[in-house]
């Protein structure tokens, strides 16, 4: 038997505890931003995905107006940081909500290293950088979601086989319902299968 809930008669938070619950896991694309005034900004986002290749474009969401939003909305760029389980605790501590100005950098102690093609510093840990021009917004009720083209790509030697990032060894973190964070299991590897192949007998 299934139980039937309509988003309409659900307040905001019932609704983002049901959907957060719901789609998992969740990438985080740990943010990094600059503000006008020069103070650098650290936070982690969980509504993040790919949303283009052509142009190389990647997406996020703030949930109601934050630093990292008001920073890429003034200087027109940012930094995702990929989020690797051995950098678990000060990805959380990012998440606290300090007062407007205050650098997360800074305040929980992660190095930073400075960026390639944007102002917005990089987490010098994290084994992948994307950094990123600001695209276009979309605002949808106390959301926006903010498009930004990858202008340059950074990796640690140390996670690449072959040229190609080798997940086992970039160890991401996820995020799945309430308090709850996903870290790295299993592989299933199969590949598609052309129709010009296909066999259901």
């Amino acid at each position: 038997m299934r139980i039937d809930f309509d988003p309409a008669e659900l307040d905001q938070n019932a609704v983002y505890r049901l959907l957060t619950a719901t789609v998992v896991p969740r990438p985080i694309a740990w943010i990094s931003t600059v503000s006008a005034d020069g103070v650098d900004n650290l936070a982690p986002h969980s509504f993040f995905t790919i949303a283009s290749v052509e142009p190389p474009t990647v997406q996020f969401t703030s949930v109601r107006r934050k630093d990292t939003l008001r920073n890429v909305e003034a200087t027109r760029q940012f930094v995702v940081n990929l989020s690797p389980e051995p950098l678990f605790e000060q990805i959380n501590d990012t998440a606290t909500d300090f007062p407007h100005g205050v650098s997360e950098f800074d305040t929980v102690g992660v190095e930073r290293e400075p960026g390639h093609r944007v102002k917005a510093s990089r987490v010098a840990a994290s084994p992948v950088a994307l950094e990123c021009e600001l695209h276009s917004t979309v605002g949808l009720g106390t959301c926006t979601v903010v498009f930004g083209r990858v202008v340059h790509v950074a990796v640690d030697e140390s996670v690449l086989e072959d040229g190609h990032p080798e997940v086992t060894k970039l160890r991401p973190l996820t995020r799945l319902g309430r308090n709850e964070w996903g870290t790295f299991g299993g592989v299933r590897e199969r590949a598609r299968v052309p129709y010009a192949d296909w066999n259901r007998s």
